[in-house]
């Protein structure tokens, strides 16, 4: 059921090995890339392909399918964008990575980027994670010096060139589009789709842009095959995923486990389980802030994956699994999560740049119950206003968990409105 250490991609997730050069070559990192190389541009993607690796930043988008993409013919430069502009709530995986695995995510970047026939990488950091960018800098200065970078990377002729870029601290720049813009040196806003990165990218050139845990784990797919990789999970939900659990347990961490695990045996088994037992648990937001929460009755029997918590209403999202014990003030906690989504808004859509104040100021009241029963229907509506109808997905994640919140806490909404009213009486 649980995933052996044994098939495990991040073997140093917690940082207690060397994450040096050294230390990376001693856990198997940059051990025959060359020949990994060597299986040539289709095969790899095809093989990626195979694997069902689906996108881990948020989207869960067949990663192999998107390389497939780019186009054949070396007629402009191609570039392959890591982002590693992890600013969503709740989500800290790929923090860990930069810190304490970084050679992984570099032999990644030199396969991903020679697949798609791109001879440099751009990977894009937050702009609040100073330290992991100079761990990321040092670890690709100690790649150019053992000749795995550079005109010859790993021996394999291809040229291969990668540079760290430290956003500035925006949440929008996650959007793949608006950190094209902030890497161009402009503004960071979403681009209007189509055309798409992979016709028209960075610098008006064919672009691939990846997370950081999705790069990282393509050298030990092409390593131990794709059919490894898809042994776990359910199917269209394959392989292994870092989930950081945070909130009302016992031990917060971050995980490596395989995807369709069950909610109750990933929290009890590596979080110590919810503060008070499971029976203290209200609701989980299991994909980091952005998508919808789900109450405790629907917890028990709940798989971690994409398919599973569709069917629920929700998202697996970047895994980012937020536990909320029945002391939490569930309206105070969403109307807070709608601060930050309206503080965040480029301001470039109208639905998400007033709607998203509009969502705040109206949960704002209804934490104190100072709102009418009636608006309860109105705030669901301005969800949908907004929901769908803006250039980038701010908007739907601004949308999403107050759509959560009325779904499932209804009673408690209308509760503390009758309550300010007997005060207001009385």
């Amino acid at each position: 059921m649980f995933l052996k250490d044994k098939d495990r991609i991040f073997t140093n997730l917690y940082g207690d090995k060397d994450w040096g050069l050294a230390g990376a070559r001693a856990r198997g990192i940059w051990q025959d890339t060359k020949t990994l190389l060597e299986k040539g541009h289709e095969t790899i993607i095809e093989e990626v392909k195979t694997s069902g690796l689906r996108g881990r930043g948020g989207a869960g988008f067949s990663t192999g399918m998107k390389w497939s993409f780019m186009p054949k013919s070396g007629d402009m430069p191609s570039y392959l964008v890591v982002n590693a502009d992890e600013s969503e709530p709740g989500t800290c995986k790929d923090r860990d990575i930069l810190r304490h695995d970084p050679h992984r995510l570099l032999e990644g970047c030199v396969i991903a980027a020679f697949a798609i026939r791109a001879h440099t990488v751009y990977i894009y950091v937050r702009g609040e994670f100073y330290n992991e960018a100079m761990r990321l800098q040092a670890a690709v200065d100690e790649a150019y010096a053992a000749g795995l970078l550079g005109k010859n990377a790993c021996g394999s002729d291809w040229a291969m060139d990668i540079h760290v870029h430290r956003g500035a601290g925006a949440y929008i720049c996650g959007e793949e589009t608006a950190l094209l813009e902030s890497l161009e040196g402009n503004k960071g806003q979403p681009r209007l789709k189509p055309p798409f990165p992979a016709g028209v990218g960075l610098f008006g050139c064919p672009t691939t842009i990846n997370n950081v845990e999705t790069i990282a784990v393509v050298p030990e797919i092409l390593r131990r095959g794709p059919a490894w990789f898809s042994s776990f999970g359910r199917p269209n939900n394959a392989g292994t995923k870092i989930f950081c659990i945070s909130g009302h347990v016992n031990t917060p961490c971050n995980v490596e486990e395989s995807m369709s695990i069950p909610l109750k045996d990933l929290i009890e088994r590596h979080a110590g389980g919810v503060r008070g037992g499971w029976d203290n648990l209200l609701a989980i937001i299991p994909g980091g802030s952005s998508v919808p929460l789900v109450p405790a009755d629907q917890c028990d029997p709940l798989l971690m994956d994409y398919d599973a918590l569709r069917e629920v209403g929700s998202g697996l999202g970047t895994a980012g699994v937020i536990v909320m014990d029945k002391s939490t003030d569930i309206v105070a906690a969403i109307a807070n999560l709608s601060y930050f989504y309206k503080h965040e808004s480029c301001g470039q859509c109208t639905p998400c740049r007033e709607g998203t104040g509009w969502l705040w100021r109206m949960l704002t009241r209804m934490v104190s119950g100072n709102a009418q029963p009636e608006e309860i229907d109105q705030l669901w509506d301005l969800t949908k206003q907004i929901e769908g109808h803006t250039i980038c997905a701010l908007g739907d994640a601004a949308a999403w968990p107050v759509q959560g919140l009325i779904r499932h806490f209804r009673p408690e909404l209308e509760r503390r409105m009758a309550v300010a009213r007997e005060r207001r009486v009385a």
